[in-house]
Order: C-alpha cells, then structure tokens, then sequence
C-alpha cells in the first residue's frame, strides 16, 4: 500500500503548470498509481479550469466588440475528431531483468544503462541544467551508502521496494527528501526508481572521497 505522497502545495504546482518536467513526470507516475492523488489533481484540474473559464467569460464581456454568432460559428467550423495517438508501451532492461514503464515515460529519451557495484543507472534526457532525472535500479542486497543530500533528491518507487531507518518503501511510494534528512537505503528484493536531483549526494560516514564516484553516479 502506497504510504508516501507528494505534498498538497506541490501537486498544486504541478496542476497550474509551474513544475520543471522532471518533478513533473513524477507526479504523473504517482498519481497513475494512487487513486487518492489522482482524485486530488483532478479536483484541482477542475478548480483552474473553473476559474480561468470566468475570467475568459468576464473579459469577452467586457469586450464592446463581442459577436457571439461570430464566437460559435468558430467553435463549431469544423467537425473533425481529435484522437490522441495510441503510445505503445515502454520498456527497458536492467541486468537481464526487463521493466514496462509507466505512460508519462513513453514520449522520454532514457540513455544508456551504466553499472557501478549493484546500482545500474541510466540517464532520462530532459536538458534541464542542475536537474538531473534517471532511472536508478538495485539489485537485490543493493544499496547506497548513508547521505543527506546537498539539495533535493525525489525518489519514486515503480518497481519492488527499499528500507531504510524510518521504513520500508513500495511501488508507488513517493519520497521528497533534502538536507534535514538521512538515510542508508537498502533493497532486499530489488527495485526500480524513478530519481530526480538537483544536487550531489553528501556521504555521512567512511571516508567520503572514497564514496564520491557513487554520489556522481547516483547525481
């Protein structure tokens, strides 16, 4: 059961359009999989909607030069029906084990997957600067070493699940940490995140340098 979700102000965000596309696609794949923050974006999405309909409506009134036989006449010109087209689904390949990804990352360039101990990682091409947004996968016993974060650090489960000191993490859950917290991931089973970061990890024990190429791995 889905225990962790993203915060009210930043679905807000995400339902006025104010979100990089990285946090963005996030949300999108949580709310695929929660039916309670599917049924939150969608009120909101009707709110703004609602809205910006009555501010359109008070300013066409306003407008002298209105002609509403005009107005329908450009509504109704033609008849032709829009079809969204159909997205095959989208896979990929972690040490041989194959994953479908959800539809927010159908249209995404995901490159090449790279390997450092039991961590595989590869990059999703979304050329938003300090941002950097990938596909982290863990075999099972896998982990990363205990850090905090030198900035955010979103981690959303798509596949299997992790544990750490405050619980156990499964498919769906949501997890938007910063520099307050820290913690030491380990997956028994496996898993499949989907990560977004806008800074470099901060190892809080052994020797960091040692750890640096995990960190601008994971980054």
């Amino acid at each position: 059961m889905i225990k962790h979700h993203p915060k009210f102000e930043l679905i807000q965000s995400f339902v006025n359009g104010e979100l990089p596309a990285s946090l963005s696609a996030g949300i999108a794949i949580h709310a695929e999989m929660c039916p309670k923050c599917r049924h939150q974006i969608a009120q909101l999405t009707d709110q703004v909607a609602e809205v910006n309909f009555e501010d359109a409506y008070q300013e066409h009134l306003a407008d002298d030069d209105l002609n509403m036989d005009q107005m329908i006449a450009a509504i109704t010109e033609s008849d032709a029906i829009f079809l969204p087209p159909e997205n095959d689904e989208k896979s990929v390949v972690f040490n041989n084990k194959t994953y479908v990804l959800p539809k927010a990352l159908n249209n995404m360039v995901i490159g090449k997957a790279a390997n450092i101990g039991k961590l595989s990682r590869s990059r999703i091409q979304l050329n938003e600067n300090e941002i950097h947004t990938s596909l982290l996968q863990m075999q099972p016993g896998g982990g990363v070493p205990e850090h905090t974060h030198k900035g955010f650090e979103l981690t959303l489960l798509l596949e299997g699940s992790f544990e750490d000191a405050n619980g156990k993490y499964v498919k769906g859950d949501f997890i938007m940490l910063d520099g307050s917290h820290q913690h030491h991931p380990i997956s028994r089973e496996g898993c499949l995140c989907y990560t977004v970061a806008n800074d470099a990890l901060h190892f809080t024990q052994g020797i960091n340098k040692l750890l640096n190429p995990i960190g601008a791995f994971i980054y």
